[in-house]
């Protein structure tokens, strides 16, 4: 993702979707072979995009996920921001 240029939300979760997507298929190669170091090698760089984007997104529109959610002062945030499907971004 281009860190110059902020992506719009469906670009973002497009993303998202697609890092993720990686995480998990590598897993899955990952339990039947454990000793891949280039496997490995690139699972750690996709979980690592993940976690980015995920932090972007939360940054710039709200927490997908309940480790990106935040509190602010003695208030909970995360109902008062419109969720990921509302306005047809999913």
């Amino acid at each position: 993702m281009n860190q110059r240029q902020r992506p719009d939300q469906e670009q973002l979760l497009q993303w998202i979707n697609m890092v993720s997507f990686a995480c998990t298929e590598t897993v899955l190669y990952l339990n039947t072979h454990p000793d891949c170091s280039e496997a490995l090698a690139f699972y750690q760089k996709h979980v690592a995009l993940r976690k980015q984007a995920l932090e972007e997104y939360a940054r710039l529109y709200g927490p997908l996920t309940l480790d990106h959610a935040v509190s602010t002062g003695n208030k909970w945030a995360w109902i008062q921001q419109p969720w990921p499907w509302e306005g047809g971004k999913c």
